[in-house]
């Protein structure tokens, strides 16, 4: 992320954005978004790292404790954390391309790709 933040010159999101309205940062620095991604992938708890015990008689890992309300809060919070991994990936790698004619296309534009990411 440093090699990133020295590419673009700064460390704000709208840095990011600026320095993305030429060429998107994922073709200089591809090998870099690639462990980005990658490490997303771990910290989020995604396949192949989402079961770290390996052992085949767990199913679904530690989370077979949980029932009722506090499963869903607990899944809803690792699908916040992962929407927010993959939107910080898009800002940071895929830049959120703003058209100033049309201000709504940029959310869409930035969802759309964070979706993409998923």
């Amino acid at each position: 992320l440093l090699s990133v933040i020295i590419f673009t010159g700064g460390f704000t999101l709208q840095t990011f954005n600026v320095a993305q309205e030429s060429i998107w940062l994922l073709v200089p620095a591809w090998p870099l978004a690639a462990m980005w991604y990658i490490s997303t992938l771990a910290e989020t708890n995604r396949a192949p790292f989402d079961l770290t015990e390996g052992e085949s008689e767990l199913v679904s890992g530690f989370n077979v404790e949980y029932a009722g309300g506090p499963f869903a809060l607990f899944f809803l919070a690792e699908y916040a954390n992962i929407l927010l991994m993959n939107t910080l990936s898009t800002i940071l790698f895929l830049g959120a391309s703003h058209i100033p004619a049309f201000p709504e296309l940029t959310a869409m534009n930035l969802m759309t790709k964070a979706a993409l990411l998923s």
